[in-house]
């Protein structure tokens, strides 16, 4: 379970609160208005921010003194983190061993990771000889490897086209329900939420507002919510 714990966020004029709860292996949308604070709220729980107040819990423990590399978690943003200058199997050795230097049984692993994400046969080649969509498959393949109960994505699949993030969001789901992971997705398209969430967070209006079912919510929106959506 993820709690956060009467968490504030305050940097110059703008704030944001949460205090709610999220089930263990709940696919969980984070939306709301640019600015609103969405990414900083991953941010927090990833430890790369620290809240203002509050605390940010994980099955009951504390992640306040936990540095972001030891947390239980893994973050994809947008980019994807590639390092161009490695190859695939390379960059999925990294979330194994920083140094690369992979035992056998590792580095079965990786062949594992990038055939579960339909990737087989690709370790050799460099970031720049992938398409989009296989650059967002090198990348949760990396967070597959690094099994962490819990992953954050923020906007990942943004830049790709409907029909190919539509299909990044099924695998997603499909791995990590899988895994029984817990997922927390940033967005700003109110069918993704529809398409993979089963619940839903609304940022807006200084709040991060509690986890609520996402065809409901939407059925029957909140005025910041039916503001947002126009």
């Amino acid at each position: 379970m993820l709690q956060l714990d009467r968490v504030t966020i305050t940097q110059d004029d703008f704030h944001l609160s949460a205090d709610w709860t999220l089930p263990t292996g709940a696919q969980a949308a984070i939306i709301g208005p640019s600015g609103a604070g969405k990414s900083t709220l991953l941010s927090v729980i990833a430890g790369f921010l620290p809240p203002t107040g509050g605390r940010v819990l994980w099955q009951g423990q504390d992640l306040g003194p936990i540095p972001p590399g030891d947390r239980p978690l893994s973050i994809l943003f947008q980019d994807q983190n590639l390092f161009p200058h490695l190859s695939l199997s390379q960059n999925l050795g990294l979330g194994l061993r920083p140094d690369l230097r992979l035992s056998r049984a590792e580095a079965k692993r990786v062949e594992e990771a990038l055939a579960r994400v339909g990737l087989a046969g690709m370790g050799a080649r460099k970031p720049a000889q992938l398409s989009g969509g296989q650059m967002g498959r090198a990348a949760l393949a990396r967070a597959l490897l690094r099994a962490r109960p819990l992953l954050l994505l923020d906007e990942p699949f943004a830049a790709l086209g409907p029909a190919l993030k539509a299909e990044m969001l099924a695998l997603v789901s499909e791995v990590t329900r899988e895994a029984g992971t817990t997922v927390l997705m940033v967005t700003h398209d109110p069918q993704d939420a529809l398409r993979f969430a089963g619940l839903t967070i609304l940022v807006a209006d200084g709040r991060a507002e509690a986890p609520a079912p996402t065809a409901a919510l939407f059925a029957n929106p909140p005025p910041a919510l039916r503001a947002y959506l126009g």
